[in-house]
């Protein structure tokens, strides 16, 4: 299996309970959401003008993917940001570039849409998971903040 196996598309109604189960390899026995409530949610997405959830496919089977939200900005001469969420690849299809072509392909269409920056988050400490961020073309050059609902994911 090679990096140019991947096919990269927009998420579409039909991908959601794959894509809620591939999400699971964001943090294993993370709650689901019933399947009524993710399809409102995806309906959000589709009238959110900026927001898309993409998808890597290969063989058929979704092995990656990453929500990008374009956000409208009063800085920066008006020109928006792009922030990308979300980030997962199939424990069993890492380490093959598939992450790294979901964040170009990303990162692109987030650059087309004017976007002054992309930027991401991520809650690993995991110095592979900061060199695959870093390989990806990401620098780490802020620090981050946040207030929390609910409990951050374990760094698995």
């Amino acid at each position: 299996m090679n990096a140019t196996s991947l096919k990269i598309r927009s998420a579409g109604r039909s991908d959601l309970t794959s894509l809620i189960d591939l999400y699971q390899h964001l943090s294993e026995g993370d709650e689901k959401p019933l399947l009524t409530v993710a399809e409102e949610i995806f309906e959000k997405f589709l009238t959110y003008q900026g927001s898309e959830i993409i998808v890597g496919e290969v063989a058929g089977q979704l092995v990656a993917s990453c929500t990008l939200v374009v956000v409208p900005n009063l800085t920066r001469g008006g020109r928006p940001y792009g922030l990308l969420e979300n980030v997962v690849t199939h424990r069993d299809f890492r380490n093959h570039g598939f992450g790294r072509q979901l964040l170009h392909y990303a990162s692109d269409i987030a650059l087309k849409a004017d976007c002054y920056k992309v930027m991401l988050m991520t809650g690993s400490k995991k110095p592979e998971t900061i060199q695959f961020y870093l390989g990806a073309g990401f620098e780490q050059s802020k620090i981050g903040f946040q207030m929390r609902r609910i409990p951050p994911r374990p760094d698995t």
